[in-house]
This record gives C-alpha cells, structure tokens and sequence, in this order.
C-alpha cells in the first residue's frame, strides 16, 4: 500500500473534514497532524501556522463555488445566480461557511466573487462608492440568512427548535404574535432566502443612485 505524500493540498482537506464533523475549534496543528498519521513538525513545511491553515480553508471552499455567472445576461439574473451559488456551497459545507466569513482572504479565490459581485452592481448602474455599500449590504443578507440556515438561530429567526406555544403568550399584548405564532415558529429556509433575494433585486432596481439604461 502506497502512502499519499503530504502536501499542503492533504493538511487542509483534513482540516476541512475535521471542521465539519467538530467545528472549527477543534481545528489545531497537533490534531490535524494525527488526523494525517503524521509528526506535527512535519505539516509547517508546508503550512506556516494554523492562522494559515484556516485562510486556506476558506480559499478552499470558496474555490469550488461554482459561479454560472454570465456577463451578458441581465444584472438581475447575476444577482440571483450569485447568491445561489453561494447559497449552495454553504449547503455542501455549513460548518467551513461560517470560517469563509470570517477570514479576510486576498487571494485569487477569495476575491474573485467580490470582483464578480461588483461587476454585476457596477453593470446594475452603480457608481464605485454605492456598489460597494450594496455589496455589503447583500453579504449581510446572505451571511444572516445562511447562519440561520446552517443551525445558527438567533432569536426571531425561528427554526426548528423555537416554536411558539400560543397558550403561552397573552393574546391581549402580543395580538400579532398570538395569531402568526405557527408561522414565526416554522421557517422555509429555500422560500425565505429566495423571497429575500428578490426583494433585495427589486430594491436595487428602484434605488435612485442607479443610473437608468444599464443592464
């Protein structure tokens, strides 16, 4: 049986794994080189430290979105095809998406969907300063969204585990919460995240900052 030679490509699939099965904490040099069977001097030849190892983590992921971006279709589209993009890695890798957001990374992998996400806003009719706001605005509609989704439940962003039992709440101070009580307790993660993709389309096209005759 032939041994698979480490490499930096092997140490940050293990810590990929590893992150999905405990979360990132349990993510250190020491572990990830007994996860690899190997001594832990031996994974800093080919990554410096754990700071490293995790940026490459993020990289990792974010290099296998699988952007179907289209220059030539309408920004709208782009906008939508972004977010699903997005949307669908956080499903494949709920627990190293909550890394990826967290990790300002410079590389090719990291920058390419800001670059493609302003590009989409600056073709939307955005200037330089108003797509960059609108960037990240959306990165916090996404982020908050797929927190919820991938088990991080703040409250009144309800989901499985929050139901509320009408019978416990006053009906004379909370009227609307009595009535909508099995709606807020009950959350369709794919309606809501497209729901809100499209309302955010819809406020970018009629923001006053967009110029009109763009794609």
């Amino acid at each position: 049986m032939t041994t698979q030679p480490l490499s930096r490509a092997r140490i940050v699939a293990a810590a990929v794994e590893l992150i999905e099965r405990e979360g990132a904490d349990a993510v250190s040099m020491r572990r990830i080189a007994s996860e690899l069977g190997v001594g832990v001097m031996s994974l800093y030849n080919h990554v410096p430290n754990k700071g490293a190892l995790l940026d490459g983590v993020a990289e990792s992921v974010l290099s296998e979105i699988e952007f179907t971006d289209d220059p030539e279709a309408h920004w709208a589209d782009r906008v939508r095809m972004q977010a699903c993009a997005f949307r669908q890695i956080a499903h494949h890798y709920p627990r190293c998406t909550m890394l990826v957001v967290s990790r300002q990374l410079h590389s090719h992998a990291g920058l390419l969907p800001v670059e493609r996400a302003l590009a989409t806003l600056r073709s939307a009719g955005f200037d330089g300063a108003d797509a960059v706001r609108v960037l990240r605005l959306f990165i916090a509609f996404i982020v908050g969204s797929l927190l919820r989704e991938v088990g991080v439940t703040p409250a009144f962003a309800p989901g499985r585990s929050s139901t509320i039992d009408p019978e416990e709440v006053d009906p004379e101070l909370f009227p609307e919460v009595s009535a909508l009580s099995e709606l807020l307790g009950s959350c369709d993660h794919e309606a809501e995240f497209a729901f809100g993709v499209e309302l955010f389309v819809q406020a970018i096209a009629v923001h006053p900052a967009r110029r009109e005759g763009t794609r």
